[in-house]
């Protein structure tokens, strides 16, 4: 790739966003997810102000672009982030980040179904490979199941990858172009982090700041400053030079990432049929995605 900026970008989302679901879970140990999801979007947010106002470039940015901003503040950020968060409660961060890694399928549909993207016959081995890979995961865990809280987790996590497919087929069908990347971030994280922080005081009845360990909180201000300003700002820009289905190939790596993490870190079980499950999806998403110019930079018209 020869736009080294775009390649700096997708290479920080990729390698940051493979951390995020371990950190996720080593915050959620201790901290309630929602005050995890809001504290993390409103640190981005004064971040981001204060690198506006550093650079004096922050400002009003009309009602019409305001409205797009928090349509894909409330997919990508309240939804998407913020019940993947919720979701991680009950489930393993490797479980949650192979789940996860379908989300292009639900791109790849949905674009085809704008006319974004054309159904071929190897997008059709490529889905059932992958579905094939969720089918793995349950049979390695269907006694998991019958754990009403692991199948509400399960739930959460599927209207999450929804919300993410959504936010990002929006901004691809929109045209939503910026000329400053950090403004609408600014408000997305705004209207995200006070949105997710009213809901943990009305959602939850004890809060336990006491029980709160530096353990977590450090986890949290990680995904604040890496996983919400470094990589949304890296995503938005790649988005703005590629396709939607491009981008999210990097399911890929943030993946293999993840689940290394995982086992090596907070020492999680991977079975065979996980790796099987892992593969499957992997390999799946790369042949619904796969052409010879999936790297090359590409301009939104």
């Amino acid at each position: 790739m020869k736009n080294y900026k775009l390649t700096f970008a997708i290479l920080t989302v990729a390698i940051v966003w493979g951390t995020t679901f371990l950190s996720i879970r080593v915050a959620v140990e201790t901290i309630p997810a929602w005050f995890v999801a809001g504290i993390r979007q409103f640190l981005a947010a004064i971040i981001m102000f204060i690198i506006l106002v550093y650079r004096k470039q922050f400002k009003w940015i009309g009602w019409k672009n305001l409205k797009y901003q928090l349509i894909f503040s409330l997919l990508m950020l309240v939804i998407a982030n913020g019940l993947t968060t919720v979701a991680e409660e009950t489930l393993t961060s490797s479980l949650t980040s192979l789940i996860s890694a379908t989300s292009p399928i639900l791109v790849f549909l949905g674009s085809v179904a704008l006319g974004l993207q054309k159904f071929t016959f190897r997008a059709l081995i490529g889905i059932l490979m992958c579905f094939s890979g969720i089918l793995f995961i349950f049979w390695d865990g269907i006694k998991d199941l019958a754990n009403p809280d692991y199948r509400f987790g399960i739930f959460l996590l599927f209207i999450a990858i929804l919300g993410w497919a959504s936010g990002t087929i929006f901004t691809k069908k929109l045209n939503i172009q910026s000329s400053n990347i950090s403004l609408n971030l600014f408000y997305q994280f705004a209207f995200a982090g006070i949105l997710q922080i009213i809901f943990a005081f009305t959602f939850l009845e004890n809060y336990n700041f006491e029980s709160w360990t530096l353990k977590s909180i450090s986890a949290m201000i990680y995904l604040s400053l890496f996983g919400s300003v470094a990589a949304f700002f890296c995503y938005h820009y790649a988005l703005t030079k590629v396709s939607p289905v491009q981008v999210s190939i990097l399911a890929y790596i943030n993946t293999i990432i993840s689940i290394f993490l995982s086992w090596l870190i907070l020492d999680e079980k991977i079975s065979a049929k996980f790796i099987v499950a892992a593969i499957l999806i992997i390999a799946g998403v790369f042949v619904i995605n796969y052409n010879r110019e999936m790297f090359k930079k590409q301009r939104i018209e």
